[in-house]
């Protein structure tokens, strides 16, 4: 694994720390320590999924689709930097 230079030269997590643990619990199929190490895996996932669909097939409200999925995924990555501030 790649070390984080955040944490590394900082002391502190930065906001894609984990990431990396939880993809490769993911391809272990192991999905309950991937979300603990990282919760925002998900809808991360999910977000690119989508965006890669949309580019070959057109949804009907794509935009408000992508827009909520940001906001998800953004409010997630922040409140898990934020519980690891405050627990650490």
């Amino acid at each position: 694994m790649l070390p984080c230079l955040t944490k590394k030269y900082l002391g502190f997590d930065c906001f894609g720390c984990g990431m990396q643990r939880a993809t490769a619990f993911l391809f272990k199929g192991d999905f309950v320590a991937a979300f603990k190490i990282y919760p925002a895996i998900y809808p991360l996932i999910l977000l690119l999924i989508f965006l890669f669909l949309n580019m070959f097939v057109s949804f009907r409200h794509s935009e408000r689709i992508k827009i909520i999925l940001i906001l998800v995924t953004i409010v997630t990555i922040v409140g898990n930097f934020i519980l690891k501030i405050i627990i650490n």
